[in-house]
């Protein structure tokens, strides 16, 4: 912030994300924001969504918090874009925010869980290094020796129906690795995991 300040920087800070976060004190608190440091005056746009803490992805509600200025500028070029959300997705984002409490704690306790078994499974992979992340419901693992994660995710999917995402899908330091979502149900994610790592071993990955 302070940076951006003194070279007179805008910045926009996607935050969709912010309610799955496993670091605080207890469940559902938001992650750390810009916010936090920044003042009205401040070139600050934060995104925000009901797509993630609402798995409302398809629905496409969200909302802008910035500047008064920002704001008005937005809301004109809005209505010649959408004009408005939905009058059934701005329902169903009330009455998340109003009853959505309770479901959000546990699907972040199951989230947690997925993210634990998911990490403990590919830590037992020889030649996989995996970083254990605060918040989301995605683990980037390196395979050592991977050169062409797209080719791999590929032939991944061909042969053993399990799909996950090439890390070079996410900018050149993203080769080598790839992306795996567990917010699916742990009856998907074990055999899922197996056949990954039978995988690996056949195809002489991770060595």
């Amino acid at each position: 912030m302070d940076f951006a300040r003194h070279h007179g920087l805008w910045l926009l800070a996607d935050e969709v994300y912010d309610r799955l976060y496993y670091r605080g004190s207890t469940l559902g608190l938001p992650a750390p924001s810009l916010l936090r440091q920044a003042a009205r005056e401040d070139a600050v746009m934060i995104t925000q969504s009901f797509s993630k803490t609402y798995c409302m992805t398809g629905w496409r509600i969200g909302w802008l918090l910035a500047r008064s200025d920002v704001g008005q500028k937005a809301s004109q070029l809005n209505e010649f874009i959408t004009s408005h959300a939905p009058s059934f997705t701005q329902r169903a984002a009330q009455t998340a925010l109003k009853e959505g409490e309770d479901e959000l704690r546990q699907m972040l306790g199951r989230l947690k869980e997925n993210r634990d078994f998911c990490l403990a499974a590919l830590r037992r992979i020889s030649g996989v290094t995996v970083p254990s992340p605060d918040g989301a419901f995605y683990l980037f693992p390196r395979i050592h020796g991977l050169k062409d994660s797209f080719a791999f995710c590929l032939r991944l999917l061909e042969e053993t129906k399990v799909g996950i995402a090439p890390g070079v899908a996410f900018g050149p330091g993203g080769e080598g690795a790839v992306r795996i979502c567990y917010a699916a149900e742990r009856e998907i994610l074990e055999p899922a995991l197996d056949r990954f790592a039978r995988f690996l071993a056949e195809k002489d990955y991770g060595r």
